[in-house]
């Protein structure tokens, strides 16, 4: 059984193309075998993104800080989490990384929920290529029913409508990790408006601007 890994504390960081492979593994402690499957999902990612607009123009160049850092650094909010969902996961941030990073623990499963029929063709692949262990689901968030430890999410929508998606998720001692940008107030006081919620927000690792929502005890206003 594989520890979690263990972050650096919150930093002053540089252009995010400085920041590289090595940097991120000095970071979160990955493993050798970690590494290479990070690295192959990197590359099936550019093959992917030629066919497809999975991600921006710029984001392979800032891969490690801007996405893998940015997804890893989840676990050492949960480090006891084995069973995650990452509602529209996308092109893979943060759900992937973390099955890489969770691949080879007792129990680890993560939730791969997506809407878009090709983006989930891609999350497919690489879960099989890899042998990660994370399930796809082409479907609504709200319409499922999956009993996780932790939901999380990264540029899936708005706080007061990501709430509507991760409602049935969010049971008793569940915990809701949400990476948020710098309007991430502003959203917070809005969804006060629709919902009661515990949240506390932590520092981002991979961007100055950057938020984690830890969000519980949810429930409709």
């Amino acid at each position: 059984m594989s520890a979690a890994p263990a972050l650096l504390e919150p930093r002053p960081v540089g252009a995010a193309a400085d920041f590289d492979a090595a940097a991120f593994q000095a970071a979160v402690g990955a493993s050798d075998a970690q590494m290479a499957d990070l690295e192959t999902f990197r590359g099936m990612l550019a093959d992917w993104n030629e066919k497809m607009n999975l991600v921006g123009p710029s984001a392979l160049a800032e891969f490690w800080l801007r996405h893998a850092l940015d997804s890893a650094q989840l676990l050492a909010l949960a480090p006891k989490a084995k069973v995650w969902a990452d509602l529209g996961a996308g092109a893979g941030f943060p759900g992937l990384v973390l099955a890489i990073m969770l691949k080879g623990r007792e129990g680890a499963h993560v939730h791969l929920v997506e809407s878009m029929a090709k983006r989930c063709r891609f999350l497919s692949t690489v879960v099989e290529a890899l042998d990660l262990p994370a399930t796809v689901h082409n479907a609504r968030a709200e319409d499922l029913t999956l009993k996780v430890h932790v939901v999380t999410a990264r540029a899936c929508a708005p706080l007061a409508k990501l709430l509507v998606y991760a409602r049935p998720y969010l049971r008793k001692n569940v915990v809701a990790l949400f990476l948020k940008g710098q309007d991430v107030e502003i959203e917070l006081t809005e969804a006060t408006r629709y919902w009661s919620f515990e949240a506390e927000l932590k520092p981002s690792l991979s961007s100055p601007q950057g938020r984690i929502v830890q969000l519980k005890r949810l429930s409709r206003v």
